[in-house]
């Protein structure tokens, strides 16, 4: 009897094992590491907006004749942009697809580029650094969301990373091209990463979780057949999320207002303070203006553009791979709740 009620409690524990095993086993497919690329060269984008400003700085301003206030504008309205795109973003990619949300973010970035390629005006500057905020805060969602759901739970973790690691990248590259290149050629270049997503667009398949959510039950199987692999057996993992996007439709949808009841106070105030506080730390400030500042302390921006290249990356990756990669509790928590 004893051994009897031991393997009926282990039983749970047993089947949570094996979802952990059949979760751990997927593969890293080319399919999907190409579909990452091609999503993550929006992060990219990101990136080589953010650093855009800082290397060029000396020589706008000479070319242009473009005041401090001119210039601080031109600056800071890309955080603008950023903003009405985060905001409209969930709702864009909603309705239409994340695939289609990343196209149609990078529309506004090409553009944005192009705009400050053939400016000769102040206003020109500032219309086409809106646009590529614009684009650049669609992006801030529709690329993590889409890679967290093309990804299987056991690579989740370590995939939505890379977001975060080719930001980085794309703003020590732009830091480092344009302590060399003129800011003509270097807004030529930041749309180089756009041609390649928009070009990439095409190959690589929608989401499969969206397209459970809107109810096209067959591209959703090809979909996630093809991010799986061909041989890949594929059964448990649909079921899970066609299970999922159903009890997701039995809810009742929230309004704003629901974040505001007691029970969530805490929550909010930590998550939004949180990020209220790391805007406060004057991170933009830095990125934004960063040549100006090491010329004020009296060192040469191009000295200073490579040295914060050399810093940046090599922190950035090792941030990277501390992070957890399994995106999964550890096992022994999972047993000690049970």
């Amino acid at each position: 009897m004893r051994g009897e009620i031991d393997e009926a409690n282990l039983a749970p524990e047993t089947s949570l094992i094996n979802k952990e095993n059949q979760d751990s086993s997927a593969t890293i497919t080319t399919t999907l590491l190409l579909t990452t690329f091609v999503a993550v060269s929006g992060s990219f984008v990101f990136g080589s907006a953010i650093g855009y400003s800082s290397p060029v700085q000396s020589d706008l301003t000479k070319e242009l004749n473009l005041s401090v206030a001119e210039y601080s504008l031109f600056g800071s309205i890309l955080t603008i942009g950023a903003m009405i795109g985060a905001a409209m973003s969930g709702r864009i990619a909603d309705m239409i697809g994340r695939r289609a949300t990343m196209g149609f973010s990078e529309m506004f970035c090409i553009l944005g580029w192009l705009a400050i390629y053939l400016s000769k005006v102040a206003i020109w500057l500032d219309v086409g650094r809106f646009l590529v905020g614009y684009g650049m805060g669609v992006f801030s969602f529709v690329v993590p969301v889409y890679i967290a759901e093309i990804t299987p739970k056991g690579l989740r973790g370590g995939f939505t990373t890379v977001h975060q690691l080719l930001i980085c990248l794309g703003v020590s590259v732009t830091y480092l091209l344009g302590s060399f290149i003129g800011w003509r050629i270097l807004a030529l270049i930041g749309m180089i990463p756009c041609v390649v997503q928009m070009m990439g667009l095409f190959v690589i398949p929608e989401s499969p979780r969206w397209l459970a959510k809107v109810g096209k039950w067959e591209e959703f199987e090809i979909a996630l057949q093809r991010l799986r692999g061909e041989s890949a057996d594929i059964s448990y993992e649909s079921n899970e999320i066609k299970d999922y996007t159903r009890r997701l439709t039995d809810l009742s949808e929230g309004s704003i207002v629901d974040l505001f009841q007691p029970q969530y106070a805490k929550s909010l105030v930590v998550g939004v303070g949180l990020m209220v506080l790391q805007q406060f730390g004057g991170v933009n400030g830095i990125a934004f203006y960063a040549s100006s500042i090491f010329e004020s302390a009296g060192v040469s921006s191009k000295i200073g553009m490579i040295a914060m290249v050399v810093v940046q990356i090599p922190m950035t990756t090792l941030g990277v791979l501390l992070m957890d990669k399994s995106g999964r509790r550890p096992l022994l928590l999972v047993r000690k709740n049970k």
